[in-house]
């Protein structure tokens, strides 16, 4: 999502004031659903997740591949935000399964 916004800018020599609007351009990602590479914005969220991994979230959960001996993490499919980092994987699991958290 991009946001903008006006900032005044003094003239050089002069009194006058000029408007300018300027953008947070978001910056996109490459990560890996399901072996399959896509591109997403870096702030995102599961929801946005489950639909470009086209994850069917009545049969399936995403989760986040976590480094090291630490659980993976289960992807919610809601609106909560998320930061991805580049290259990172996920992967969808049937509801059944439980991959990477021994709490469910």
């Amino acid at each position: 999502m991009n946001k903008q916004y006006n900032t005044l800018e003094k003239e050089e020599g002069s009194g006058e004031h000029r408007h300018h609007e300027h953008e947070h351009p978001h910056k996109d990602v490459k990560i890996y659903i399901d072996r399959i590479e896509h591109e997403s914005p870096e702030h995102t969220t599961g929801a946005a997740l489950y639909v470009l991994g086209k994850i069917d979230a009545a049969k399936y959960d995403l989760w986040r591949e976590v480094q090291g001996k630490h659980d993976d993490e289960l992807v919610e499919n809601n609106a909560n935000p998320i930061k991805l980092k580049e290259w990172e994987h996920f992967y969808s699991a049937q509801k059944s399964l439980n991959p990477g958290n021994g709490t469910r």
